[in-house]
């Protein structure tokens, strides 16, 4: 699976806005916004954002390569 790239975030006052390539992808605020920072300085940066936008892979790419509508 390759990593997540793409994503940077911007402290506002008591809020963090996270973008995904130039496009605004989640906001969070207060409690949410400081535990997400913490994460952000002890961790991967880039699977951190994915995680809390939801924008990272489900595990399930590979059943529905599979299937037979996705056969050609």
């Amino acid at each position: 699976m390759p990593k997540p790239h793409g994503f940077t975030y911007e402290r506002q006052g008591d809020s963090v806005v996270i973008t995904h390539r130039g496009r605004a992808a989640g906001t969070l605020r207060g409690g949410r916004a400081e535990k997400f920072l913490g994460e952000v300085e002890s961790g991967d940066a880039q699977m951190v954002m994915a995680r809390w936008t939801g924008a990272y892979k489900f595990g399930n790419e590979r059943t529905a390569r599979n299937h037979p509508r996705n056969q050609r």
